[in-house]
């Protein structure tokens, strides 16, 4: 289908790619990977025709049609969502134009109109709407959007109009650019299940491990102006690249043994005439040697220590009967939450269920129009989204805001955290003002981890990460000690870091207590439950009802089951109240003494700073003691609800 022959390109000096060879065959799974700017969008380029190779060649089997997903905002003109999703070709979108002028008025020849309808008719053009009106439910499009103006969409919903345009086309092979950016979960785990399906060849570039691991059979690494193919998905990738570093590491340690040895012998014998020829047979033997290259790792393992948050209280932020809407658009009523310290949340639910809006009120970003917002003791909220830059100062480079943090830390640790981040070699000295909006992201991140708060809220933070970077802020997230609620795409991500899910609904919160397998195999089991319920319903016939007698039996013993759930679900309330309250009076024990101790005088009470440190080591058992207890009287009562 494609093959790229002994391929070469370069840029200002630098070679992306060397005698480079690909073939992609029908129904092939490709991952194309390999570190920021190694050229892998620069390989789409070449495949796409749009730059040439400098030497090689590019061949397609003949009528093949490509379809390419670009990374960046595509534009959207007057089409509607429906119209963009179905225009296929360039024609076809003439031909809706054409169309739509006639419905509006704008044109009046009749004889026209049954011509643009005719050709419009032979091309499939009334096949496709049907086709593609699933495709956009898919990716989270409401019917009312539709007829909407796509111009009037932000550009993540046009993205999701283009791709929609693509799978209704069905290309024999699909270019995808991080194709996940701008999707939220749930549009894409069923975009990675149509993708399963998909008929034709698929070459994509993607940060997401979990997404690849579902759907490539195959990796193609950049890496040193090279390419090398690894059979398999991510996971199997990186075993075997593993493996072969080893192999590459040993093979060229022994050569350089080897070289050593003979060099040595040219070195000491060249000068005697005797040897002459013997020392100058080892240095032709070295200028044969096939040289092995130093290997390089890329994705070493980060090694440091992020600064650390001050512990919080217990309790860390609560809504309590909090309200907000947009205009008429009404997300909660009645809303009630709270986050303990230590929970890592991940906030799941349809497109526009609230979730953002739940986190920006969770940050203070948004005021409730009712009800009460409250931070516990000492907590100091953070809140990242991949928009939120307005606080970075434009003047300033790279180094020197990532630099500006009221922590104590070197300028070796902020570059190497920055390079961890993309910022690597001269970036750091670029100014703020001319950086791109993923690179703000990423500088704002940085200044997040290098001072974070004890309450850390982010929006969809791997975006514009490659798979190095989503590794380093992984890295630096498991290290963190205070409370994190999130909201993210990515599975993989997910799966590391959340031990509590809270699903997002129609203005209403569904905990799970615990990780994202645990809300899975729950969610899936309540499923099962429905439709076997649903199964067992339709099984019975109508005419079958059951006597007046057997109903009021019916009725009461649901009765009696949802009492029994309420005094259980009430018990559980108040014995987590209980011990809530127990934790917090020694803790606010525990700060009265602290500052007690910081207190000059103090030490001039003979005896008291020792007295004062058995009382705080006695609270400190006292908690300790009680925190798994209230862990797992928290984890029943969420249970409890969950089943209510």
């Amino acid at each position: 289908m494609l093959t790229l022959s002994e391929v070469s390109k370069a840029f200002g000096g630098r070679t992306l790619f060397a005698d480079v060879t690909l073939q992609v065959n029908r129904e092939d799974r490709i991952g194309l990977v390999g570190p920021n700017g190694a050229g892998k969008s620069t390989l789409f380029s070449l495949i796409l025709g749009e730059e040439p190779p400098d030497a090689g060649l590019v061949e397609f089997q003949r009528g093949v049609r490509i379809g390419h997903l670009a990374q960046e905002t595509a534009p959207a003109g007057d089409q509607t969502v429906l119209e963009m999703a179905t225009a296929i070709t360039p024609e076809m979108g003439h031909l809706q134009k054409r169309l739509r002028a006639f419905e509006q008025g704008h044109d009046h020849d009749s004889a026209d109109f049954h011509e643009v309808q005719d050709r419009f008719a032979a091309l499939g053009g009334y096949q496709l709407e049907p086709k593609a009106m699933p495709i956009l439910r898919g990716l989270a499009f409401r019917e009312k959007d539709f007829q909407r103006p796509a111009k009037e969409m932000s550009g993540g919903w046009v993205m999701r109009a283009h791709l929609a345009r693509l799978l209704v086309s069905e290309p024999e092979l699909l270019l995808l650019d991080e194709p996940t950016n701008h999707l939220d979960l749930e549009a894409l785990l069923w975009f990675q299940e149509y993708l399963k399906h998909y008929p034709g060849a698929i070459l994509m570039i993607s940060h997401d491990r979990e997404f690849l691991n579902e759907l490539v059979t195959s990796v193609v690494e950049i890496r040193q102006s090279r390419i090398f193919r690894y059979r398999g998905n991510y996971d199997s990738y990186l075993e075997q690249r593993a493996a072969n570093e080893e192999q590459l590491v040993a093979a060229y340690k022994n050569q350089q043994r080897e070289i050593a040895r003979l060099q040595e012998f040219a070195d000491r014998f060249r000068a005697k005439n005797t040897k002459a020829a013997q020392a100058q047979s080892k240095l032709k033997q070295i200028e044969r040697m096939d040289k092995i290259e130093a290997p390089t790792n890329a994705d070493a393992k980060i090694g440091f220590s992020f600064p650390q948050p001050q512990r919080s209280g217990l309790k860390v932020v609560t809504l309590e009967d909090v309200a907000f809407a947009y205009g008429p658009n009404v997300i909660y009523t009645k809303l009630n939450y709270h986050a303990e310290r230590g929970q890592r949340v991940v906030l799941v639910g349809p497109n526009g269920a609230g979730k953002s809006t739940l986190l920006k009120l969770l940050a203070g970003v948004l005021t409730p129009q009712a009800g009460e917002y409250k931070l516990g003791h000492n907590v100091k909220e953070g809140y990242y989204s991949q928009y939120r830059v307005e606080t970075l100062h434009p003047e300033m480079t790279v180094l020197e805001e990532a630099f500006d943090t009221p922590q104590r830390v070197t300028e070796t640790f902020v570059r190497t955290v920055l390079g961890s981040f993309l910022f690597r070699g001269d970036d750091v000295f670029k100014k703020v003002s001319v950086l791109s909006g993923g690179e703000k992201s990423r500088l704002a991140l940085v200044k997040l981890l290098l001072d974070p708060p004890n309450l850390l809220l982010m929006d969809e933070p791997t975006t514009h990460l490659d798979l190095s970077s989503v590794d380093a802020l992984l890295y630096a997230l498991d290290q963190f000690d205070g409370t994190l609620l999130f909201i993210s795409h990515d599975v993989y991500f997910i799966r590391a870091l959340a031990n509590h899910v809270v699903h997002v609904q129609d203005g209403h919160l569904t905990h799970y207590p615990g990780d994202y397998q645990y809300y899975l195999d729950k969610t899936a089991a309540h499923k099962a439950a429905l439709d076997a319920k649903a199964a067992q319903a339709a099984a019975r016939h109508p005419a079958q009802a059951r006597a007046g007698t057997d109903r009021k039996e019916q009725k009461r013993l649901e009765a009696q089951q949802r009492q029994s759930r309420s005094r259980g679900r009430k018990d559980a309330q108040a014995l987590v109240q209980r011990l809530e309250k127990e934790i917090a009076d020694l803790e606010t024990q525990q700060a009265e003494l602290t500052a007690e101790l910081e207190k000059p005088e103090t030490y001039a009470q003979g005896g008291r700073a020792a007295a004062i440190n058995r009382e705080l080591r006695h609270l400190s058992d006292q908690i300790r003691k009680l925190t798994p207890t209230w862990e797992a009287a928290a984890t029943k009562l969420a249970e409890v609800e969950l089943a209510d």
